[in-house]
């Protein structure tokens, strides 16, 4: 699974019906059925990851998988063998791999220029995918139903949006607010099939540069860190342009009925303030949790073909 926007609508919905399974599952006590015994699991992260690496080894061990881990110095590809030696050798050994490379997204297309081995993107530059899964599931436990959830993204547009714009707009009836600072919206080309996605799905999607266009009424706001990993901005006053973003109080005062949402980490008094994240509205811990879940079940369906 390399981007959210190759997955039907069938799948992308079964997905997130097998994550919330799979936390039914954990919540009543008891353990994921083994359906990956056997199988052999390689997690390389070049960068830091605290949830996803995390979600996809414990998803991965509690599937009944091993899992064999690589860091940022520990493949070849330091010595200049290229993505594609890299991903035909890794598939003689194992049989998936999940990545974050948080480099071009083409990357993954030459790792999965194989047949022997399921390769899942935990992130690069241009999208998380499975962010967006962990997201639609939190939505999905909360109301009962993704279909007609209201969604008000503020921050930076960044792979976390990205891969939240290309899913949510699927579902029917919903509506997706995406506010960004100028400079720093969705790419145009995200926008373009977001907006085809929402046209086909009887949905709404907004993508604008100042919060006086947020919706009047929303059932979640969410952000996330204004600085995304293996990433840095250009502009040395960056953090000027995003202040007016910040999710505080007042913010979320205006819908009083909504639940907070952040993809983690968090820096507390920059893109939200502590009382928000550590709030009685705040889901942001149970959506890290829900990473697990949303893993396992893309794992199970890569890897088993689990239904």
């Amino acid at each position: 699974m390399l981007s959210i926007a190759d997955l039907t609508d069938a799948e992308l919905f079964h997905l997130v019906r097998m994550a919330r399974g799979y936390a039914a599952t954990a919540a009543a006590g008891s353990a994921y059925e083994k359906v990956l015994a056997g199988r052999v699991i390689g997690t390389y992260f070049r960068k830091t990851s605290t949830r996803t690496r995390t979600a996809f080894s414990s998803a991965a061990l509690r599937l009944g998988a091993e899992v064999i881990a690589y860091g940022p110095g520990d493949l070849q590809e330091n010595t200049g063998e290229t993505v594609e030696d890299t991903g035909r050798v890794l598939s003689r050994m194992l049989d998936g791999l999940v990545a974050r490379t948080a480099g071009p997204d083409r990357e993954f297309a030459a790792y999965a220029a194989q047949d022997r081995m399921a390769v899942i993107n935990a992130m690069s530059e241009g999208e998380h995918p499975t962010q967006a899964l962990a997201d639609l599931t939190t939505v999905l436990r909360v109301r009962g139903e993704v279909d007609g959830a209201k969604v008000l993204y503020v921050g930076e547009g960044n792979n976390s949006a990205v891969a939240l714009a290309l899913a949510l707009t699927r579902f029917k009836g919903t509506e997706l607010y995406v506010i960004t600072p100028p400079g720093y919206g969705l790419p145009a080309e995200t926008q373009q099939r977001a907006k085809s996605y929402a046209e086909a799905s009887g949905s709404t999607f907004v993508c604008a540069h100042d919060l006086a266009r947020a919706p009047k009424s929303t059932d979640f706001v969410y952000t996330t860190r204004w600085q995304t990993t293996g990433t840095s901005k250009a502009d040395p006053d960056w953090r000027t342009v995003f202040d007016p973003f910040r999710v505080d109080a007042a913010l979320m005062a205006r819908y009083p009925d909504a639940r907070f949402l952040h993809d983690l980490p968090a820096h507390r008094g920059e893109e939200v303030t502590a009382e928000v994240l550590d709030g009685r509205v705040s889901a942001a811990f149970d959506q890290a949790e829900n990473k697990m879940h949303s893993a396992a079940a893309v794992l199970a369906w890569c890897l088993a073909g689990a239904s």
